[in-house]
């Protein structure tokens, strides 16, 4: 029986090594048998071509389909949104709802996450495991890195940057920020809550100075845990908060009216996320739910054809060097030349990816992972700039800026030889002030004639800066995103300010 059996076997094998050459033949019957479990259309067409012609066909049909889904990728609009605000607000509880409502996480995940949190005996914290990761932030409650995500509209590809609310972690949330085009800045309605976030010291502040500085040009600010036993959908405290926040939106630079759109929500029960408000709950809310409000947020257009830039915030090593960042301006192709500044390192693009997909090229706005060939990872630093050929961009180490000064540290003062450190896009440095060069008038907003030696919190001022190593700016008349900078001291943002000459 044995040796019958190992006969019938050994025939299987070659029968099966023989397919090939049967194939070319009379090749249908035996397909039919390999591809039995394949749907119908696809045994109809495979055995067509002949196998001599097959290396065209590839080569014909793989781009194309590469392409349309390219075009695909390109026709719905990108959009980075960062949540930000101050800790315990709720923004990443906000963050994990709105991707279970979109079915990015399924119900086995969120039970086992519930179970996770019940064991910790923190059971609201249950949907903030979606976007906090690791264990150390489970552990304590507080986001530390920025949490990436992704998730989709009708309308809409968005990138959810959850940004760490505490102001130990404020490095992290300017580089999360500095990636976004519209801020969900999240405020509790919980009675003391709000208070603590807006008062001196709180992070709501902070965070919303920050964001205008670092380009975030639209706000939308929800009005958390409105749900709560202190609140209970109340309109009153809704129009407190309101009334309590516009001024100093305005006075952060915002156009209150065209930039900012406030509306209620309660982040762990999903209320006015992804559908409008329920009327037998909140009466008096007949605004958009957020989805509807980030899908009609209008962005300002980039220019696909401008120079390309595309600031590093992250590389690692995988089948060669691959870096991370957003596109700020222009577009990159697949097999592209690129430099690496401020290094001239010249290297070409091996592959793109989108979220996890492989694409031909992608414009701007868009989050990439190039694949790089021609430059070794430990040569390449995050704040290094990929950018054209053509017109790389400038690699400096002084440049003159206009600065607006928020607060110095124990009455300090401003002149020159004081030190801070810069964050410009994804560039962290140590800075000096070299030379103050002219105070500018807070009513007309001119530069004064007469020089100054120091100037108080509250300042406008131009001067000369001087970096430590070389970076990459643009002035911010030509690139906004590239020439928008902030200064910091002592773990508090000092100064917010815009390369004006290089």
């Amino acid at each position: 029986m044995d040796i019958e059996e190992d006969i019938r076997s050994l025939q299987l094998d070659s029968a099966e090594e023989n397919n090939g050459l049967i194939n070319l033949e009379d090749g249908k019957p035996e397909v039919d048998k390999s591809d039995k479990t394949d749907e119908d259309p696809k045994q109809d067409v495979q055995p067509q071509p002949v196998k001599a012609d097959e290396p065209k066909v590839k080569d014909k049909e793989i781009p194309h389909v590469q392409d349309e889904k390219d075009d695909l990728e390109l026709k719905k609009r990108h959009v980075n949104v960062v949540f930000i605000g101050h800790v315990d607000a709720g923004k990443s509880t906000t963050g994990g709802q709105i991707l279970f409502l979109s079915g990015q996480v399924d119900e086995r995940t969120i039970q086992k996450y519930e179970k996770e949190a019940k064991d910790k005996s923190r059971e609201s914290w249950y949907m903030a495991y979606i976007m906090d990761t690791n264990e150390e932030e489970r552990a304590k409650g507080k986001t530390v890195e920025v949490g990436r995500a992704h998730f989709e509209t009708e309308k809409t590809r968005f990138t959810i940057l959850d940004a760490p609310g505490h102001k130990s972690y404020v490095p992290n949330m300017i580089s999360g920020a500095s990636q976004a085009d519209i801020g969900v800045l999240v405020i509790s309605a919980r009675k003391g809550e709000f208070e603590t976030g807006y008062e001196k010291g709180g992070q709501t502040r902070e965070h919303v100075q920050l964001a205008k500085t670092l380009g975030v040009a639209k706000l939308l600010v929800v009005v958390n845990k409105m749900d709560e036993p202190t609140v209970q959908w109340s309109k009153e405290r809704y129009a407190e908060i309101e009334s309590k926040m516009i001024p100093f939106l305005k006075q952060s630079g915002y156009n209150v009216k065209k930039d900012v759109q406030f509306l209620p929500i309660s982040g762990l029960n999903g209320a006015n996320l992804q559908t409008r408000m329920d009327k037998s709950i909140c009466p008096w809310w007949d605004g958009p739910c957020l989805f509807e409000a980030l899908d009609s947020v209008e962005l300002p257009e980039r220019d696909p054809k401008a120079a390309f830039r595309l600031p590093i915030i992250d590389k690692f090593k995988d089948m060669g060097t691959v870096v991370m960042g957003k596109v700020e301006s222009g577009t990159v192709r697949e097999g592209d030349s690129l430099l690496v500044m401020p290094n001239k390192d010249h290297v070409k693009v091996v592959a793109i990816y989108i979220d996890e997909d492989r694409v031909k090229r992608a414009g701007p706005g868009e989050n990439l992972r190039i694949r790089l060939s021609g430059v070794e990872e430990e040569d390449i630093l995050s704040g290094f700039v990929l950018s054209c050929v053509e017109s790389p961009i400038p690699a400096v180490t002084e440049f003159v800026a206009q600065l607006q000064i928020l607060e110095l540290l124990d009455n300090a003062i401003f002149t020159a030889g004081y030190k801070a450190v810069l964050h410009v896009h994804s560039v962290v440095e140590e800075c000096e002030i070299v030379e103050l060069l002219h105070q500018i008038d807070p009513k007309t907003r001119k530069p004064m004639k007469k020089k100054v030696l120091f100037v108080k919190s509250g300042a406008g001022i131009v001067c000369r800066v001087q970096v430590s190593n070389t970076i990459c700016v643009e002035t911010f008349s030509s690139f906004p995103q590239l020439g928008r900078f902030t200064l910091r001291t002592e773990g508090k943002t000092v100064a917010v300010g815009k390369v004006t000459k290089i």
